[in-house]
């Protein structure tokens, strides 16, 4: 079993906006490949959407990044496959980079907003007022609180 693996079937990812290596998203990330890899996954997804706003940004394929989980990396390790492979950023280009990804939201979206502002109102929260992030975190919330 790899090191560092949470049962998603019976604990939360790690939240979008745990920064490692100045990343956010990339611990949430190892998180479900861990479990995937481990067959506890739950009802997580890997290789999807929120994934790939970090992977597509820094130009690096999910495959790479679940072969090097595959064997043990650590999510510092990832960070540091991140710097070395795709687009190079520098510190302030992923700082800021991060910073936008913390604040942003699907409302208003023309694809996406309905969706997300649905999703929203189910935890109770105000679209108009609620990152992405905010929703993940409450939607693992009460996924877990059961």
């Amino acid at each position: 079993m790899i090191k560092n693996t949470k049962d998603l079937t019976k604990q939360a990812a790690s939240s979008p906006r745990q920064r490692t290596g100045g990343y956010v998203i990339l611990s949430r990330m190892t998180d479900k490949a861990r479990a995937d890899i481990a067959g506890q996954i739950g009802d997580y997804h890997t290789d999807c959407p929120l994934d790939h706003k970090l992977l597509d940004w820094k130009g690096v394929d999910y495959a790479g990044v679940r072969k090097a989980l595959e064997g043990g990396a650590s999510d510092e390790e990832i960070a540091k496959y991140l710097d070395s492979h795709g687009t190079s950023k520098t510190p302030e280009e992923i700082r800021a980079w991060s910073d936008s990804m913390d604040k942003a939201t699907m409302h208003g979206d023309p694809q996406k907003g309905s969706y997300f502002d649905g999703e929203c109102r189910k935890l109770g929260l105000d679209p108009a007022k609620t990152s992405v992030f905010d929703w993940l975190e409450a939607d693992d919330r009460a996924s877990y609180a059961k």
